[in-house]
């Protein structure tokens, strides 16, 4: 798949940051500041030293701040950061972090931030195609819990993260924290892990009745507002308030709007507060309620995007007087640029203006969006659009940025993205479906990719699409020559097809060289693919494309090793090796050849110990090689097969064998491979090796390995994989089997060690 050049989260672009004429490369920098600095304990807020010192005192490794809105759970992180004798690594977590991946590169850099030689840690999180559970989480899990100081993990709005593979991920860093370091998180619910910990003893919890506030605290509070409040009437609003700290927040705000009648606040809705935002509201100036009410639509602000949306100027300065009226904003930047609101009172903002102005909501989203775009942040831009009906301009946008977005690892926001456009616009626009149908091929969903192969096969399209390709027939070319359905005859006109089409700038255009040396090399024109496998890796390097660098060095180097040509094939694997580790392409499908290649290199060279260290990489990496890419899983099937012939293992021979003959089951026709497969079997039959050990895990065992390592049920595993219970247990045990294992536990440290899991 072409390689695009932007990242969701590489915010380096140039940006208006005040409003001003001059503009500066920050806001990626500032936003990205924001999330690892804790937040500054506001002037005279009541402490919650004695809860921090039980905290910090407790055996418990986990900390939990759980309850509602408004009571300020953040705040507490926040004193207890700055108070924290040991060293702290603080996350502020948003709705866009919701993707293990950006989850786990977020909680890398925050960590790297307080171990200055885990510096590389962070580039081995990410990748193309990475194994969140299988390589990334276990990779900084093992930092956590090799750390040579106690730390402190403090992560903020924990209730952003609502997919199930963000909080496997926590799970599994969970139980890697080393006695003497704690997680602490500040969530507005329950998160998945936490009936574990309770029950183990591991969790400290403080809800709503440890984090209330007495009159002391009232009286705290309203001296801090320059309010006058007697004991007696302390102790009353505290009791109308139920200690509910934003709701006594607000009461001293009106009772020095009112002269004191602090009375006069109730506190019964102290869920949402509508009664008190309301008041707090229409205490302010009409300009300032439309200015808190429009922006409401914003995660972020800043002057310039706030003129845009409101179609104004001069907001810097109202910001700014929002921020002295103390309506909870927040600064994201020391120099108090950008801000947010504190997150109840933008709910409270947001369901007021649905209530008052519906109708401007869109227009409000469009105008931030054109803001970001015009300011170089598309992906930013998209968020806003995605509120809005316009879903041509937002499948464009999904259209431009899957692939980069994609590249970077963060395949939960493809889908995301993908889910919020919808089926129905993903067909309107088939250019899109192309893109979704080379995620569904790369990352092993077959079912998936031939349901949008399909699609796209039945579509029409005129214009040039926004992912970079000649036009739509040529992505459809490639798409459905990559799958190579209707066989060798038919992939060689797809993508003869492409390559025509695809001028030398082209993004695709070395992708489509490479499909045609495929389809050559399934017709047997041995010459012709090698020519072509080099042009693609060249036009690849200009491009900086590293899957058809990958995937074209690898077959030359097979081409070379059948030619006997060792020197040139381990240059080629040399190549091939250096840009899957630049890249962190461990996982990646077009990576699975240049491991079997690498151990017929070693073979040959009688490096036994490397041909099973490349021989572990292929296996684990084989599950994303399916009938999608089915020119791809046998080539690679059989390079193992040989290789363990060689070595004398005919079990796993007659292993890859079998997932050969799956494979088939789907794309019979494969040209020259199929006579290979023949060839093989004649082998296997006349071979004389004895049987060397057992067989090894099948693909869908490789899959679940991973969950092993977290504290899901086989129920839950069961639930994520979307099999049977059944088919779970029946898979563990198989996996305990072949491992010679008893328990979880010794078959993650037994995978572990022999390079199925981790690094």
């Amino acid at each position: 798949m072409a390689q695009q050049g932007s990242d969701l989260y590489d915010l380096t672009m140039t940006v208006d940051l005040s409003g001003e004429a001059a503009p500066a490369p920050e806001l990626g920098q500032l936003l990205r500041h924001a999330k690892f600095s804790a937040l500054q304990p506001r002037p005279g807020a009541v402490s919650r030293v004695k809860l921090i010192e039980t905290a910090r005192t407790s055996d418990c490794r986990v900390v939990g701040a759980i309850a509602p809105a408004g009571y300020g759970k953040s705040t507490f992180l926040a004193e207890w950061a700055h108070a924290e004798d040991r060293r702290v690594a603080w996350v502020s977590l948003d709705r866009f972090d919701d993707d293990p991946v950006i989850l786990l590169a977020l909680l890398a850099a925050a960590y790297g931030r307080i171990d200055l030689g885990s510096a590389d840690l962070i580039a081995d999180i990410g990748g193309l195609g990475v194994s969140v559970l299988g390589r990334a989480a276990p990779r900084l899990a093992s930092a956590f819990s090799a750390s040579p100081v106690p730390f402190v993990l403090m992560l903020d709005d924990l209730h952003e993260l609502r997919s199930p593979a963000c909080h496997d991920v926590l799970g599994v860093l969970i139980s890697a924290l080393p006695q003497g370091s704690q997680l602490v998180a500040a969530s507005r619910s329950e998160q998945p892990h936490l009936p574990r910990l309770r029950a183990s003893g591991d969790l400290l919890e403080f809800g709503p009745g440890d984090l209330a506030l007495d009159a002391a605290g009232a009286q705290q509070i309203f001296s801090q507002a320059q309010a006058s409040l007697t004991p007696e009437q302390a102790v009353a609003v505290t009791e109308r308030t139920e200690g509910w700290p934003v709701g006594l927040y607000l009461a001293a705000v009106l009772a020095k709007e009112n002269k004191g009648q602090a009375q006069t606040v109730t506190g019964d809705d102290r869920y949402v507060a509508d009664y008190l935002y309301h008041e707090a509201l229409i205490q302010q100036p009409e300009d300032i309620q439309r200015f808190l009410l429009h922006t409401s639509v914003l995660d972020q602000l800043c002057g310039g995007l706030c003129d845009a949306v409101l179609g104004s100027s001069g907001t810097a300065g109202q910001l700014r007087r929002v921020e002295a009226s103390s309506l909870f904003l927040i600064p994201l930047d020391r120099r108090r640029q950008w801000y947010r609101y504190h997150a109840l009172f933008r709910e409270f903002l947001l369901d007021e203006l649905r209530r008052t102005e519906p109708d401007v909501i869109v227009t409000l989203h469009r105008r931030a969006a054109d803001w970001y775009e015009s300011n170089g942040f598309p992906e930013l831009a998209l968020e806003h659009m995605l509120n809005t009906e316009e879903r041509d301009r937002s499948v464009q946008l999904v259209a431009a940025l899957t692939l980069s977005t994609y590249q970077a690892g963060h395949m939960a926001t493809v889908q995301r993205w993908l889910s919020a456009v919808g089926d129905a616009s993903i067909e309107r626009y088939p250019p899109l479906a192309v893109l979704a149908g080379w995620v569904s091929v790369l990352t092993g969903d077959a079912t998936g990719a031939q349901r949008l192969a399909r699609l796209v096969d039945a579509a029409s399209f005129g214009i040039v699409p926004a992912d970079g390709s000649a036009s739509f027939d040529s992505a459809r070319a490639m798409l459905r020559g990559a799958m190579c359905a209707a066989g060798p005859e038919a992939m060689m006109a797809d993508v003869t097809f492409a390559v025509a089409q695809e001028p030398v700038w082209s993004r695709w255009r070395d992708s489509a060289l490479s499909l045609l040396g495929e389809a050559h090399l399934l017709a047997g024109r041995l010459d012709e693919a090698r020519v072509l496998f080099a042009e693609s890796s060249a036009t690849a390097a200009t491009m900086n494309n590293p899957d058809a660098i990958v995937i074209s060095e690898s077959e030359l180097a097979l081409l070379a090793m059948d030619r006997g040509e060792w020197q040139e094939a381990a240059g080629r694997l040399k190549l091939a090796l250096a840009t899957i580790d630049e890249k962190r392409m461990h996982d990646y499908a077009m990576s699975v050849l240049a491991f079997a290649g690498s151990a017929r290199l070693s073979m040959h060279h009688s490096d036994l110990n490397e041909v099973h260290r490349q021989l572990a990489r292929a296996m684990r990496a084989r599950p994303s090689a399916t009938y999608a890419l089915p020119w791809l899983a046998v080539r690679l099937r059989l390079q193992l097969a040989r290789v363990y012939l060689a070595i004398a293992d005919p079990a796993t021979t007659r292993q890859l064998l079998r997932e050969i003959d799956g494979i088939l089951i789907h794309r019979p026709a494969l040209g020259t491979l199929i006579d290979e497969v023949k060839g093989l079997r004649r082998a296997l039959a006349s071979s004389a090796a004895g049987v060397t050990g057992g067989s090894p895990l099948t693909p869908a065992e490789l899959r679940l390995l991973p969950y092993l390592q977290t504290h899901l049920t086989s129920g839950g595993i069961a639930e994520r994989l979307s099999v049977s219970n059944n088919t779970v247990r029946s898979e563990v045990s198989s996996i305990y089997r072949k491992l010679g294992v008893s328990s979880r536990s010794d078959a993650v440290r037994q995978a572990t060690a022999i390079g199925l899991l981790g690094a």
